[in-house]
């Protein structure tokens, strides 16, 4: 297995200006939405909101949601099931435009301004491999507090064939310098399944099932 890479960080990590991150934004939801990464997030999310009452508001908690993109999907995909779900993207940076079902929280992923148990689910995609271990652990136990259902987290699976494919995929089909330098390196970041599950029994989550998707490089974490 890769080690994994510490202390380096990504153009993302850092302020810059807002075109590049406007632009660095739009190839990671054009490589999530052509390559699966939305869509593990989606299936592991309804499987836990499955369970609730079918006319119950319901409420998921997206960390370092970006643009909003997969909150956008998520309302859309509860409404053509009849669901009322409302999308909170909790960013840092605090540029997600508001839209119809999402609301913005400008706030760090380790410090989070909820309430224990605000949220039915809380997710984070791509967002672990930015955190070192001590800032991870935090992080963790604030989403655990905040979910009433469980928690999802869809991030890089740190190996050899992802760094290849990561590598190739940046290169063909995307359209700004920093997704060629950031992708690359944030599989070289990501946590293994046994780190993350070393992370997560450290910030006191439940029972965590860890899938892998060696082709898509991604693993899916559940806490229930």
């Amino acid at each position: 297995m890769l080690p994994r890479t510490q202390g380096a960080l990504e153009y993302l990590d850092g302020p810059v200006p807002g075109a590049d991150r406007e632009a660095s934004l739009a190839d990671v939801h054009r490589l999530n939405s052509w390559f699966g990464g939305y869509r593990l997030s989606e299936q592991a999310i309804e499987r836990l909101i499955a369970a609730a009452p079918g006319g119950a508001p319901l409420c998921v908690v997206d960390i370092g949601g970006g643009r909003g993109d997969l909150a956008t999907r998520l309302v859309a995909r509860a409404r053509r099931r009849g669901r009322r779900l409302a999308v909170i993207v909790v960013d840092r940076n605090g540029t997600v435009r508001p839209r119809p079902g999402v609301a913005v929280v400008r706030a760090d992923a380790a410090a989070l301004p909820f309430r224990p148990g605000a949220a039915d689910v809380v997710t984070a995609s791509l967002l672990l491999h930015h955190l070192e271990p001590d800032a991870a652990i935090r992080s963790l136990a604030e989403m655990r507090a905040a979910a009433r259902r469980g928690v999802v987290i869809n991030d890089l699976l740190r190996s050899r064939i992802t760094l290849a494919l990561v590598w190739v995929v940046t290169r063909l089909f995307t359209r700004h310098r920093f997704a060629r330098h950031d992708g690359p390196l944030s599989v070289r970041r990501a946590y293994s399944p046994d780190e993350l599950r070393t992370l997560a029994a450290r910030a006191g989550l439940g029972r965590l099932t860890v899938r892998r998707y060696p082709w898509l490089g991604r693993i899916v974490a559940v806490a229930e």
